[in-house]
């Protein structure tokens, strides 16, 4: 298991985005809900497909837990995610691509993600193309979109 390490914290349109080992976070002022609604019509906007909405709060409730709001996004374009695997057929292990969207201990609402670069670092010349770049870019639009 990866282990995560905050090392730095930078601005992208406005809003505060901190990086840890692999995983990339962009707070916003929306709740959970309106920030993976902001999403989605991102990532609909930009041609992608939307495959699933998974709502982590609901769950818990169903078995009588509860936790703060938290939302995954699956999503994906096989114009991006068929390149990564023709190059190694593992990267389908990790696409297609999601974003989290949760509230912290504080009510700070974040949209977070794992960096592309990082989740497929182990697969055969999949890390170095420049698909990853391209999701990499794709994945920070996106969050900056539906952050604002």
């Amino acid at each position: 298991m990866r282990k995560l390490f905050l090392t730095t914290a930078f601005v992208i349109g406005g809003t505060v985005a901190a990086m840890a080992d692999d995983i990339i976070k962009v707070n916003t002022d929306k709740s959970v809900s309106e920030a993976l609604d902001a999403l989605e019509a991102a990532i609909g906007n930009a041609g992608a497909t939307v495959f699933a909405r998974i709502d982590h709060a609901a769950g818990a409730e169903k078995v009588g837990l509860t936790i703060p709001a938290n939302q995954v996004l699956i999503f994906g374009n096989p114009a991006l995610g068929t390149p990564a695997m023709q190059i190694d057929p593992r990267a389908g292990l990790f696409l297609p691509l999601k974003v989290q969207a949760y509230e912290d201990e504080n009510g700070q609402v974040w949209l977070a993600y794992e960096d592309p670069k990082e989740t497929m670092d182990d697969l055969d010349g999949v890390e170095s193309s420049p698909v990853i770049e391209k999701m990499r870019g794709a994945l920070a639009k996106l969050t900056s979109v539906a952050a604002q």
